[in-house]
């Protein structure tokens, strides 16, 4: 009998969904959170899991990416509102088998289950679709996310790509610039030639123009053989200029040539080369400040800017940073050889209400050093190198009357979701649970 495991946090729909897999034949049974689902899973492994997106104490896709961490091959399939249906194709590129739709269609359900564990041939090819992720995220070692400034960004890269436009992308450090870059080439039809990534901030002032444009042999002192730039290395594919506000004004002039007239001239030579690049550059800095200042050209930034792209701090995308957490977990786990299966309820907290200055980049050396440090399975707040700062809670600025609706408005937000009304309001679960109580609001 094939036993199958429900991850649902309304209690109702997931009894009558195990009562009617039963009565199919099927071992079913059902858990409300993904710790639960975790411990069963370690306990008495199912042979197919049906998952809600929004769950008490994490998103489904936390509980997908821990099962590829543990390379655990079981066909995944999640049930999701019409309104979560980019959500449910995130989780696919994540190794979901499929999805279905709430109200759930029984027999469209049992079809797709009959057919996941048909698709489970055998432990060798379900533990390569178990671990499989898409190329561009494995090669990247990069999650896109599933929050909605997440999937507003993407939406925009899968719209200029195609294009050749030139992209601006601004964003703070950290919060994977260069990985949109790539996105961006990969998605393009460029993606078969070079993608060449210069980081703009360290090359020296008086070596940038080799490095764009190369040089011959004895151009200048140190110049002891000829060599290719970059622009010439990347043509016909795209050139990504990092940091592109760090430039000299007098590269800024060079640049600006090339991109118009689509030719250079490596240093110490006197002969055109003629390329074809699609420019991607990206910055931290506010440019048009910097023009104001003079330090930076405005029909340059014209040039490069004529399709930016807004990259969201990591404290922006609160649904993400779980998600974030548990593959940098994974990566970490294989780099270390280590086997830390997961994070404490104490630490996925910490986690959450961090405020990421440094962003993905920060959470990904967080992550790795907890993983080394950490003596039990579990990463714990001992091991995480993070401190919350102590903010005024915003609720309790209020009266009592002001704070009720706030509460109310909240949950109704967050579709009863007592976790991310939580977040809303910028407290922490227990805060909730207690005005709760003290608002007979439960």
């Amino acid at each position: 009998m094939k036993r199958i495991l429900i991850v649902e946090d309304d209690i109702t729909f997931g009894t009558i969904i195990k009562s009617w897999l039963n009565k199919k034949g099927f071992d079913a049974t059902t858990v409300s959170s993904v710790s639960k689902a975790k411990k069963l899973i370690e306990s008495d492994c199912p042979n197919i899991i049906l998952s809600d997106l929004r769950l008490p104490d994490s998103d489904g896709t936390e509980l997908l990416v821990w099962l590829n961490s543990k390379g655990q091959a079981i066909p995944f399939i999640v049930m999701t509102s019409y309104a979560e249906i980019q959500s449910a194709v995130q989780a696919m590129k994540l190794g979901a088998y499929d999805y279905v739709s709430k109200p759930i269609n029984p027999d469209e359900l049992l079809k797709k289950i009959e057919e996941a564990l048909e698709h489970k041939v055998s432990p060798k090819n379900t533990s390569a679709s178990a671990t499989q992720t898409p190329p561009s995220k494995a090669s990247t070692g990069y999650l896109e996310g599933v929050s909605k400034v997440a999937q507003q960004l993407y939406s925009y890269v899968s719209l200029v790509a195609p294009t050749n436009m030139s992209v601006l992308i601004n964003g703070a450090s950290g919060t994977g610039k260069e990985y949109v870059a790539k996105r961006i080439h990969e998605l393009s039809s460029r993606k078969d030639k070079p993608f060449i990534a210069i980081d703009c901030g360290s090359i020296p002032k008086e070596l940038a123009a080799s490095e764009f444009f190369g040089h011959l042999k004895g151009s200048f002192t140190g110049a002891l053989a000829n060599k290719t730039g970059a622009f010439e290395a990347a043509n016909g594919g795209t050139i990504f200029l990092d940091e592109i506000g760090n430039l000299s004004y007098e590269i800024q002039v060079q640049l600006l040539r090339a991109l118009q007239e689509r030719k250079i001239r490596p240093v110490g030579s006197t002969k055109e080369i003629v390329v074809d690049i699609r420019l991607v550059s990206a910055t931290n800095e506010d440019l048009s400040k910097a023009i104001e200042k003079g330090t930076f050209r405005e029909d340059l930034f014209h040039r490069i800017n004529e399709f930016t792209l807004k990259m969201p701090m990591l404290k922006e995308r609160k649904e993400d940073i779980m998600l974030f957490a548990d593959f940098f977990l994974n990566q970490a786990n294989q780099e270390l050889n280590k086997t830390i299966s997961g994070f404490s309820s104490e630490a996925i907290t910490r986690l959450e209400n961090y405020s990421w200055p440094g962003n993905l980049r920060e959470m990904k050396n967080i992550i790795k050093r907890a993983t080394l440090l950490e003596p039990t399975s579990t990463i714990t707040t001992s091991s995480l190198d993070i401190t919350i700062e102590e903010e005024p809670n915003n609720l309790m600025l209020k009266n009592e009357s002001v704070e009720k609706e706030l509460i109310i408005e909240a949950l109704r937000q967050a579709n009863h979701n007592k976790s991310k009304a939580a977040r809303i309001l910028n407290i922490d679960r227990k805060t909730l649970y207690n005005k709760l109580k003290i608002y007979d609001l439960e």
